[in-house]
């Protein structure tokens, strides 16, 4: 076909292409060019990708190449009219900014990450997640010291696998907690580990949910074997003697009293050995420590094939528990303990003849004889003095009879006396001094308690004190005396101020939660410094219900006043609960004090306490301080305070016409033998 004619002035028409643009081009960016787009360094993206938050795709090349759209819309590139003017260009500012604040935050979540895995890996605590049934699915480094094995051995399995098989029901009440209350918290539990060797565990855990639904457990867990066994150890010497090992007065305590509140019952027998001071004077006190170890395991062989526990309460006696046994188990016991005695004849250096060893044995029952331990000791006490004064070598059990009814008259006879006293205000205030033995020159007093009978005798604390408890008017007693020291301070009587009143709680008072208040009541009352009174509690008392004693010390603490713990170094066990107990002072037990200058175990123990009583901010107080020897051993020791007959001895302080009598270093009276010796004074 012929074509048109061509008009010679119309310009020839070009060839049709297609047009270039960003549309047609490639739909992945190189490295480089999402490096561009996103405005950040290469390494980054190579950091983001292998950490899973920007992924790339590789070449068969091993190039990284990344989505078009996915970069395009982290860098804010959107097909936008830029020809708009006004309201968009501010949108697509903000959004800009959006976008490069979220970037931001994706960089701190990613080094957040970081920081915690490094945390978690290089833990020395065991970090664990597990599913929904217990079984671990993540675990760090921590496996080794706890398991002995890799986390990898250990995915899938579980707590269980281990323990140890006393454990078992126990671990199955952790699960059972955990799920009720959500979070298990110091839980200590026994593993085996992989080589069989004992592992103690502390866990922590946390239930992990889901919209409700639990979906597995974390947690963290340590190996504490090695505090564990310290920890037994300690409690070890708390409950034990260092001497002999058997159990001590403490264990004795808890496990009587323990008994009477469970219904049980039994007997108590208490063994002295007979002249046992002659024995230490004649032949010295190590061979003094052999007789006792001796007897000890004779005791103790007595016992294996019965219900019984020996115990070993102090310098020569000891004590036995015959749980569920009759008095006629308990004769029969004593009958061939005296026997075992008798055949124990040891050939002593210093004797050319055989030594015979006996002994005396008190018995008392429990409950048909004491329903509760004061009694209980009080009975058992009565009857080994009995057995003594009988000569020895033999045994006595406790009977209501004729002396019951002689001590029930004694105890009528001093409830009424002890109430007409409180009745009449027959109730008087004897000061002992403590001096101090550093430079702060300070002199604090201990008020002791004393009875005016009614032809006017005085009766000291020792005779009454003991039945008030049993009677119920020790608290009586002490509110009485804790009035009367109040009045006295709440008058302008010339006293220094840096004097401290000492003022001791019965046993009955520290004990019973329903006097407290009326203690808090009258402290509040107070319109003096009460930081000038401070109340001694015993380290037997304190160590017979810890818990009781540590709330009276906060309440007595919270009212402003000190507090002392009387009669220390009696036993281990103080030592290892001191830090529990809130105390200003620690009053040495004299038993300690008086061998100070001769016995090189008791320097020992007051140069550990001095050093941990420093370190818990706390004071120490030696009493009975009875020769010039034993004062220069405390000063070279370091002790702050010092009490005794040597330094002072009671004298009147308030009296029935309620006056005071203030003894000033100018008012004491001195001797060649005493540094402060008070003339005509009253053994307290």
């Amino acid at each position: 076909m012929n074509s048109l004619p061509i008009d010679p002035s119309i310009p020839p028409r070009r060839p049709r292409t297609r047009q270039q643009g960003a549309a047609l081009g490639p739909p992945e960016y190189t490295i480089q060019e999402a490096a561009a787009k996103l405005g950040i360094a290469e390494q980054k993206l190579r950091r983001w990708d292998a950490q899973g938050v920007l992924v790339a795709r590789r070449t068969e090349g091993g190039h990284r190449r990344y989505a078009r759209e996915i970069v395009d819309g982290l860098a804010g590139s959107v097909n936008v009219d830029f020809q708009k003017q006004g309201s968009e260009n501010d949108e697509l500012a903000r959004a800009r900014q959006d976008i490069k604040e979220k970037r931001r935050i994706i960089q701190l979540l990613i080094e957040s990450e970081s920081r915690y895995r490094d945390l978690v890996e290089t833990s020395h605590d065991l970090i664990w997640t597990t599913d929904a049934v217990g079984r671990f699915t993540y675990l760090n480094n921590g496996t080794v010291d706890i398991f002995g094995l890799e986390p990898n051995a250990l995915i899938g399995r579980c707590f269980f696998d281990f323990e140890a098989r006393p454990s078992h029901v126990s671990n199955r009440r952790f699960l059972s907690t955990l799920r009720k209350d959500g979070e298990v918290k110091d839980y200590l539990t026994h593993l085996i580990a992989a080589d069989g060797s004992d592992r103690w565990v502390g866990i922590n855990a946390r239930v992990w949910y889901d919209n409700g639904r639990i979906i597995g457990l974390r947690g963290t867990a340590r190996n504490v074997t090695e505090q564990h066994r310290a920890a037994l150890q300690i409690e070890h010497l708390a409950t034990h003697d260092a001497l002999t090992g058997l159990p001590n007065q403490v264990s004795l305590m808890r496990a009587v009293e323990e008994a009477l509140a469970d219904g049980e019952f039994g007997a108590l027998l208490r063994i002295d050995i007979d002249r046992f001071r002659r024995f230490n004077e004649d032949y010295g006190h190590r061979t003094g420590d052999q007789l006792l170890i001796a007897v000890a395991g004779i005791l103790r062989n007595l016992v294996t094939d019965k219900d019984a526990t020996v115990y070993r309460e102090n310098g020569d006696q000891f004590a036995v528990n015959l749980t569920e046994a009759t008095s006629q188990d308990a004769e029969s016991f004593a009958e061939a303990a005296l026997h075992a005695l008798r055949q124990f004849t040891p050939k002593l250096e210093r004797s050319p003849a055989l030594v015979r060893i006996t002994g005396s044995i008190g018995i008392a029952m429990y409950p048909s004889q004491a329903g509760e331990i004061a009694s209980l000791l009080d009975n058992v006490e009565h009857a080994v003095t009995e057995a003594q004064a009988n000569g020895g070598d033999g045994f006595v059990t406790y009977k209501l009879g004729p002396a019951e009814a002689e001590t029930l008259e004694r105890l009528a006879y001093w409830k009424q006396e002890l109430r007409g006293a409180l009745d009449e205000d027959r109730l008087v205030l004897y000061a002992q001094d403590m001096i101090s033995l550093t430079a702060s020159g300070a002199r604090h007093k201990e008020l002791l308690a004393r009875i005016v009978s009614r032809n006017g005798e005085i009766i000291e604390p020792r005779q009454f004190i003991g039945v008030a408890d049993s009677i119920g008017l020790a608290q009586e007693i002490d509110l009485r005396v804790t009035e009367k020291v109040m009045e006295f301070l709440g008058k302008d009587n010339g006293a220094a101020d840096n004097v401290r009143y000492f003022v001791n709680l019965s046993r009955s008072s520290v004990l019973d939660p329903s006097w407290h208040p009326r203690l808090h009541a009258a402290l509040s009352a107070a319109s003096f410094d009460t930081g000038r009174l401070v109340f001694e509690i015993s380290e037997a008392t304190a160590m017979s219900n810890i818990e009781m004693a540590k709330k009276v010390i906060g309440l007595l603490k919270d009212a402003g006043c000190g507090c002392a713990l009387d009669n220390f170094g009696t036993g281990f066990s103080s030592m290892y609960y001191l830090k529990q107990f809130d105390v200003d002072y620690l009053k040495v037990d004299g038993t300690v004090v008086r061998e100070l200058a001769n016995d090189e175990a008791s320097r020992l123990f007051i140069r550990a306490l001095c050093d941990v009583t420093r370190g818990l901010g706390k004071e120490v107080i030696a009493e009975k301080v009875e020769s010039p020897n034993v004062l220069a051993e405390l000063q070279a020791l370091g002790i702050e305070y010092a009490q005794g007959h040597y330094i002072a001895r009671p004298s009147p302080f308030i009296t029935l016409e309620g006056s005071a009598t203030i003894v000033k270093d100018d008012d004491v009276a001195t001797d060649g033998d005493s540094p402060t010796a008070v003339q005509d004074a009253v053994e307290p």
